[in-house]
């Protein structure tokens, strides 16, 4: 195998990986999670979110498993009229991001 078949291998390797390692859950998935405990239910998680921002509102939700880790990601906006980016570890409501949706 010469140089460049390798090194294009290598790179589709490593593109595939990095892609593998954030994925979006179906509901089914995060029910399956909630039962087993594995994650905090979306309404401890939503409350940890809104905590951050008394009086906001809930835009969005996304649960998603990045490097073995599930994140769940909030969309709110708040009674300015801002709207904000939250991240939350799922199995213990630890607030990672809060910043501004730009």
């Amino acid at each position: 195998m010469n140089r460049l078949t390798a090194f294009f291998i290598a790179t589709l390797m490593a593109l595939g990986t990095s892609l593998a390692h954030a994925r979006d859950l179906s509901a089914d998935e995060a029910r399956k999670l909630q039962d087993a405990g594995t994650i905090l239910s979306f309404e401890r998680l939503n409350a940890a979110a809104l905590a951050k921002h008394p009086g906001a509102t809930l835009t969005e939700t996304e649960l998603e498993e990045e490097y073995g880790k599930y994140i769940y990601q909030v969309g709110l906006h708040d009674k300015k009229g801002i709207e904000w980016d939250v991240e939350l570890d799922a199995t213990n409501g630890k607030v990672l991001k809060n910043h501004q949706d730009l």
